[in-house]
């Protein structure tokens, strides 16, 4: 059958009578029911179950991360609490060497004592009022010395082998102005205490 019979089939099909279309009009039109009825199922009932299946296993993908992350922390609970005990007595040790109010004077006293040892005269120390932090109190102190660079360097390093917590900041070094060798430093200490409550 060529195209112009098949045309000529078409405008002769009795639609009273399909069951004696010609059988390619009837596979083409079984072709384009299947085609608009598969149409028809994928857009109303297939597109919103295939988007939720999309939204699941982006879902099932994170859930699975967690899960695999959650698996490793109770794999290790026990390292974990061991490690936690550890921390606990470090943080304890550390503890101990934040001063207490009535210890700040023989702090001064120790940095001072370091001052002169190394070699310095002190034009200056002074406490500065006390910062509040999360977990603990920040005492800062202002020193003022005088002396040679290596002296500064014996004071910084005997001030850091402190039994107690001291940090130095701010540092500002410059000729002493007068005739001699000498130079001025002024630093900021910081020592710090534990937040009782």
């Amino acid at each position: 059958m060529d195209a112009k019979e098949f045309i000529d089939s078409l405008n002769n099909l009795d639609p009273e009578n399909i069951g004696s279309w010609p059988v390619p009009v009837k596979i083409m039109i079984w072709l384009i029911g299947c085609g608009v009825a598969g149409f028809l199922v994928f857009h109303l009932l297939l597109s919103d179950a295939l988007a939720n299946l999309d939204q699941v296993k982006v879902q099932e993908t994170e859930l699975m991360k967690t899960y695999e992350s959650k698996a490793f922390q109770a794999a290790n609970l026990d390292a974990y609490k061991e490690q936690m005990k550890e921390m606990e007595a470090t943080f304890g040790v550390l503890l101990k060497q934040l001063p207490k109010d009535a210890e700040v004077p023989g702090l001064l006293e120790d940095i001072s004592h370091t001052g002169l040892a190394a070699g310095l005269t002190f034009n200056s120390i002074a406490l500065a009022p006390e910062v509040s932090k999360e977990f603990y109190i920040e005492l800062p102190i202002d020193i003022e010395v005088k002396g040679g660079f290596h002296a500064f360097g014996a004071f910084v390093s005997g001030v850091s082998a402190l039994p107690r917590i001291v940090t130095l900041h701010d540092y500002e070094i410059a000729p002493a102005g007068d005739q001699s060798q000498e130079l001025i430093m002024k630093v900021r200490a910081k020592t710090y205490r534990y937040k009782e409550n």
